[in-house]
């Protein structure tokens, strides 16, 4: 068996990126600022990004994910943009999980998406969240 040796000093940040930069599955990190810590690349390709979306915010004008209202397809409200499941486990400290819609580059695209805070020493320092397509 082999595990890894953990730096105390590192974060859990460090840590969960370096796993979610080498995942398969759609999957991101954020910090407290709501800033791309890590992205799989099989999130990026669907998003259709160009550029590295690691420190970019997740969101607002310059943004790596643009949220799409289920009724209109047009931008999401800012009010429902807090409920985005990646921010809840921020602010709550607590898992979160919800249907988002996000404009990838074949179109908008349904995800299920769940996320996890990521906490050192008892203070929530960011999120780690899941996104499933659903078709």
């Amino acid at each position: 068996m082999h595990t890894r040796t953990v730096d105390p000093a590192e974060s859990s940040l460090e840590r969960w990126g370096a796993t979610v930069d080498g995942a398969a599955e759609p999957c991101l990190v954020i910090d407290s600022d709501v800033v791309v810590v890590a992205m799989s690349a099989s999130f990026e390709q669907m998003l259709g990004l160009a550029e590295s979306p690691v420190n970019r915010p997740l969101l607002d004008g310059d943004g790596v994910l643009r949220l799409l209202d289920f009724g209109d397809g047009n931008a999401l409200e800012q009010i429902e943009v807090a409920r985005m499941p990646s921010l809840l486990a921020l602010s709550s400290g607590r898992l979160a999980r919800g249907l988002i819609r996000i404009r990838c580059a074949n179109g908008p695209g349904t995800f299920d998406a769940i996320a996890a805070p990521l906490t050192d020493d008892g203070k929530v320092v960011g999120s780690l969240t899941f996104f499933s397509a659903i078709q």
